[in-house]
């Protein structure tokens, strides 16, 4: 399981006079064997941290999700989405392809 409360803030584009914005992020899972995994993750974007917007302007996301360990170094994370208010889009797909880095850290003998 995975809690990520972001405070988001624009440094450029039309909201780049707006303060942070409350955008949490959620997500379990569960190791169907070593390198898969299926989950559920939930991406949301509520508006300024100090009032939120409207529920119909509000951005709720929930996705179904594939995690593959493919090798020590790199993952994929892909799934469908569906959005949850008018505000957000219908239907997404989403793939994430992650690079893992030791950054010079000796790896512990066994």
């Amino acid at each position: 399981m995975a809690f990520n409360p972001a405070f988001e803030k624009s440094l450029h584009g039309p909201s780049v006079h707006q303060g942070f914005e409350f955008a949490p992020g959620a997500k379990v899972s569960y190791n169907i064997n070593k390198p898969v995994a299926i989950g559920v993750e939930y991406y949301g974007a509520l508006g300024p941290a100090t009032e939120f917007d409207a529920l119909r302007d509000q951005q709720h996301q929930l996705f179904f999700v594939f995690d593959l360990d493919v090798s020590p170094k790199w993952e994929i994370n892909f799934g469908p989405g569906v959005g949850m208010t008018q505000a957000t889009d219908h239907f997404i797909f989403k793939t994430i392809i992650g690079r893992r880095f030791d950054w010079g850290k000796a790896k512990p003998k066994p």
